[in-house]
């Protein structure tokens, strides 16, 4: 049995992780065991799933809001804004705890000793670059954690000085 089923996971999220798991690589042509996928990634796929419901909810009632008549359907009406409150709260709880995970990646990596901007030469040959330096991490501006970060310019992060 998958360990997605043991967590009581809906199906949806459950074929999510399954295809994830099963996925073929060139790790398993070689005999390297693959990566299994923590909890932590569970979870993030989780909420990424939950969001991407929720929005889904939140648009259709959207859509059906301008077409109900208030003097007829003020009942409907009613509800509907009603769900629409607790969708977005809902909605917005999640990105926050979304965003608080980001923030301890980001943590992690600000505590490291040593970091500095890449130039463009290092960034021409980045295999050497990580090559020469033990547990090397670059982070670029624009993917999520460069802009939480307020990151300029692609920057190394390290625990030995490069």
């Amino acid at each position: 049995m998958h360990n997605a089923c043991a967590l009581n996971l809906s199906a949806s999220v459950q074929m999510t992780i399954i295809n994830y798991q099963e996925r073929r690589s060139p790790r398993i042509l070689l005999g390297i065991e693959p990566l299994l996928l923590t909890k932590a990634a569970i979870m993030k796929e989780i909420e990424k799933n939950e969001i991407k419901r929720l929005s889904d909810r939140l648009d259709l009632i959207r859509h059906q809001q301008p077409t109900l008549s208030l003097v007829d359907d003020a009942e409907k009406y009613a509800e509907l804004e009603k769900e629409k409150e607790t969708l977005e709260t809902e909605i917005a709880r999640l990105r926050e705890v979304h965003g608080q995970k980001l923030s301890k990646e980001a943590q992690k990596l600000a505590n490291l000793p040593f970091r500095r901007a890449i130039t463009k030469k290092e960034q021409a040959d980045m295999g050497k670059l990580k090559k020469s330096v033990r547990g090397l991490v670059v982070v670029h501006p624009m993917t999520a954690l460069g802009r939480e970060m307020g990151l300029t310019e692609m920057t190394g992060f390290a625990k030995t000085e490069f």
